[in-house]
């Protein structure tokens, strides 16, 4: 880890919260609910991997990105239909955090559980309306190390708080966010890494069945095999592993990181997997054309992205001559779709489909049904070992990797007093 930079703006304090990707819906529920009939599912696909004990689609929905639209409330029409969409289609696999939330109310510790309790409360109206589905909802969410959270209680504390966010008696999947890396006096000299606590909260929460598996983030091959061990020792699975990685982001340890939980057989999952939507294509010669754009696609017809992220991914894309080569990703996309249009995919499919064809599971960010039901289009084929040789290989013939954009970098984080970097290897 390098030595923090200080940036003593309220920029990064609000950064640092707003950043960052059963029985009935999700869990265990508190009350039961009858189901008086099955509805036929929207997609006849049905494709599916185990995380521990639980059965999940093989393309999860990442929620960083929901929020209210209102403050007093949990209110978003677009995170419903997607929740209901996901839902009726057997793929309602949601992987959210406690500090999901509204980007103002979360910068003054509103905002907490947000995303937990939209989450939870879609899916329960789903269900009522949409009857039982053939693949169980599955939620799971994440336990944020602080310096203030010390104990094996504090982890237990925020376990049950998340409980009664998502309205049930035990959660499917509880990760920590990320190893213990905000250390306010690495400055001057002083790191006490709570890893091994947190840990053993994990262990705390499994044996007293507030939850049914256990997680981590951001682990490298080495935190990770620590980790495994000292679960083993109480005698709880580590589950999985959830790192950034995607056909852009396979350098920084990331496939060393898959290839030992393979080995150990942690289940990874794979948040950043469309690289901030470099590998969609949106940022392809014929789609900054304005007479290419796709109107159902929000992310380009409506801005969403800082003028600093936009930046960078454009220097990604194209190229500056200087730190990304001239042409960027572009010979990359090339051979994306050249795969997409022999299996009439989209460029998207292919992307998430790489992952699924490495053993991971990617988890997308969605706004919109029409997202949602592209992703879910990645599901039900695999990419060919030839394919994946091919991919990889113009992957590496690029000679750069992506480690994110404007303030979004997927090894470091703002951490109010500066920020903090890690690296998987």
């Amino acid at each position: 880890m390098s030595r923090p930079s200080f940036l003593p703006t309220l920029t990064a304090v609000i950064l640092l919260f707003a950043s960052d990707s059963s029985e009935a819906y999700t869990g265990v529920l508190r009350s039961k609910t009858k189901n008086p009939f099955i509805r036929k599912p929207v997609s006849k696909i049905i494709d599916t991997t185990t995380i521990g004990s639980i059965e999940v689609p093989t393309v999860g929905t990442g929620t960083i990105s929901w929020s209210s639209d209102s403050i007093f409330s949990t209110e978003n029409r677009e995170v419903e239909d997607v929740v209901i969409e996901a839902y009726r289609s057997n793929a309602a696999f949601f992987d959210t955090a406690e500090r999901y939330g509204s980007h103002i109310k979360t910068a003054f510790g509103m905002g907490y559980g947000e995303t937990e309790r939209m989450t939870s409360k879609y899916l329960r109206k789903a269900e009522l309306t949409e009857g039982a589905t053939l693949v169980k909802p599955v939620v799971a969410t994440k336990f944020t190390p602080t310096p203030w959270r010390t104990t094996v209680q504090s982890v237990v504390d925020a376990c049950e708080q998340s409980c009664k966010n998502l309205g049930v008696d035990q959660i499917d999947l509880y990760q920590v966010h990320m190893p213990d890396i905000v250390q306010p006096l690495r400055a001057f000299g002083k790191v006490e890494s709570k890893d091994s606590i947190y840990w053993d909260g994990l262990a705390e929460c499994y044996n007293r069945g507030l939850v049914k598996n256990v997680g981590v983030c951001n682990y490298g091959p080495t935190l990770v095999e620590e980790c495994h061990k000292a679960l083993a020792k109480k005698g709880v699975p580590l589950a999985s592993n959830q790192i950034s990685f995607s056909l852009l982001g396979r350098g920084n340890g990331s496939q060393e990181t898959i290839d030992k939980c393979n080995e150990l057989g942690v289940k990874v999952l794979a948040c950043y997997p469309f690289a901030m939507g470099l590998l969609t294509g949106k940022y392809s010669d014929d789609c900054m054309n304005e007479d290419h754009l796709n109107p159902t696609d929000v992310s380009l017809t409506q801005k969403k992205k800082t003028n600093l992220e936009l930046a960078d991914l454009e220097r990604y894309a194209f190229g500056d001559g200087v730190t990304i080569p001239e042409g960027g990703i572009q010979p990359l996309l090339t051979t994306m779709a050249t795969i997409a249009e022999k299996r009439e995919k989209t460029l998207a499919q292919i992307a998430l489909n790489y992952i699924i064809s490495k053993g991971a599971i990617p988890t997308p960010g969605c706004r919109t049904v029409a997202q949602l039901k592209d992703n879910l289009g990645a599901m039900g084929w695999r990419l060919t070992p030839t394919e994946v040789k091919m991919l990889e290989s113009e992957a590496d013939k690029l000679g750069f990797g992506f480690d994110g954009a404007g303030f979004k970098r997927t090894n470091e984080k703002f951490v109010g007093y500066g920020v903090e970097k890690w690296t998987l290897d």
